[in-house]
């Protein structure tokens, strides 16, 4: 802006040369009059800077590198340098080509897509200046390296399933943490990470599927033992019930017992057959019942 200003002076002071040695006319004055009012007024802007209400600011003049601006109207040398810085939250996202590749603690490859929700301390402005240099350096030298070492750090404590699974919650809270706390000393706020997807690659699929189908077979196969099992037991208790109301009925049964049973018994049968032959003697010598005399 200092060079385009000088430019316009300098015309100006050429086409007002030309009409004070009568060498142009009044256009030519007047075009050296507003060629040299706009070199002032681009002068002048040289000499001031507005910083928006969104944005931090840090001057350097010759090398050397000044206090924060904040936001407001600031006057400046024509020679110092300013470097703007927003404020606002920005977001990271590790998707895409930037998806993180992690290994997980068995050796499995995963992928896993995040949003890393940031904005710089105005506190440190100064110092992120002088380590980034801009707010676009920040996060390609700062932000972006240290969580994808963290992401993958914290999936390599964990085995494939908690990863894309079980533990998926507590992995992002555990990412977020980490981010937090590496970037905080430099000046970086951590708004939040969110762990938007986690897939595993086509080999780990692959085996994960084998093992799914291998874990139903042993589960069927279990299953199966222990309805045998089951089966076996139900026929044991069973045969030694009936072993035991045999040894029970045997043990109870005398012969007179027997006798007076098959004597009442034949007796029913004689109701009907007038004479008849039983074999409930002692000895096994028959009983002759007469169903007429009773």
């Amino acid at each position: 802006m200092l060079i385009l200003s000088l430019l316009f002076l300098a015309v100006g002071i050429v086409l007002l040369i030309l009409r004070w040695r009568k060498v142009g006319s009044w256009p030519v004055t007047l075009g050296g009059i507003l060629a040299g009012v706009l070199g002032l007024l681009l002068g002048l802007t040289t000499f001031v800077h507005v910083v928006e209400p969104t944005e931090v600011a840090v001057p350097t003049s010759l090398g050397k590198v000044g206090r924060t601006w904040q936001p407001g109207l600031h006057f400046k040398s024509p020679l110092t340098d300013v470097t703007t810085f927003s404020t606002r939250p920005a977001d990271l996202d590790l998707t895409g080509d930037s998806t993180v590749e992690v290994r997980s603690s068995e050796g499995g490859v995963l992928f896993a897509d995040l949003t890393v929700k940031w904005s710089i301390d105005p506190q440190h402005t100064v110092e992120l200046f002088k380590l980034a240099g801009s707010a676009e350096a920040v996060q390609q030298r700062l932000v972006y390296p240290d969580s994808r070492e963290i992401v993958r750090n914290v999936f390599a404590r964990h085995t494939s399933v908690e990863g894309y699974s079980s533990q998926r919650e507590a992995i992002s809270s555990e990412i977020d943490k980490l981010i937090t706390a590496r970037l905080a000393p430099r000046g970086i706020l951590v708004n939040g990470v969110n762990l938007r997807n986690v897939r595993p690659s086509d080999g780990l699929q692959k085996a994960i599927d084998q093992k799914i189908a291998q874990d139903q077979s042993t589960a069927q196969a279990e299953a199966a033992v222990r309805t045998a099992k089951a089966e076996a037991e139900k026929r044991k208790i069973e045969a030694e019930s009936t072993a035991a109301a045999n040894a029970a009925i045997a043990n109870s049964l005398t012969d007179k017992i027997l006798l007076s049973q098959c004597i009442e018994a034949f007796k029913a049968a004689a109701e009907k057959n007038p004479v008849y032959a039983s074999p409930c003697g002692a000895g096994g010598t028959p009983v002759i019942v007469d169903g007429t005399k009773r």
